[in-house]
């Protein structure tokens, strides 16, 4: 049977809201940059070195334009699953240790962040194009770095921690 008390306390722990400080902390900053590129970049490409540019797309796919649909009911789809994922990840983080929180942290606030997009603006703005001569990597935006970020962490941890 689930304790709902210790489910409370677990969750209302002061160290959690630390956690979710940092996750609200990169929320900000991703809708920061992409209101910032939508109001000021939407209509051109900035170049600002032979690797950088700031050139906006919109992304209605997943990570890097994968599962990118004009079906509305695949888009909901995939939003729904995405919401669900957040949510797990939410109660992960809520009830992990610290180094974990930290790197939920930061998959959950940048995820929270296209999530708000997907919701908002039916797609994800992605705006940083990093490039090498013709060759360029898929475009993202500060969301998607805060969530490799995350991945790679956990990936790391997962290998190379002891247990």
């Amino acid at each position: 049977m689930i304790d709902l008390k210790e489910i409370k306390n677990k969750i209302l722990k002061k160290e959690n809201l630390y956690f979710l400080a940092v996750t609200l902390f990169i929320f900000v900053i991703d809708r920061y940059s992409k209101i910032e590129i939508i109001n000021n970049f939407s209509n051109s490409r900035v170049y600002f070195n032979d690797f950088l540019n700031f050139d906006l797309i919109w992304n209605t796919g997943i990570g890097f334009g994968i599962f990118s649909t004009e079906s509305v009911l695949i888009y909901n789809l995939i939003t729904i699953f995405i919401g669900l994922v957040l949510l797990v990840l939410c109660w992960i983080l809520l009830t992990s240790d610290r180094i974990d929180k930290l790197i939920f942290s930061l998959i959950i606030g940048g995820a929270i962040g296209n999530f708000y997009d997907r919701l908002t603006l039916k797609a994800v703005p992605d705006f940083i194009d990093i490039h090498y001569k013709d060759f360029h990597w898929f475009t993202f935006n500060i969301a998607d770095i805060f969530i490799t970020l995350g991945i790679i962490s956990f990936v790391s941890r997962s290998l190379f921690a002891k247990n």
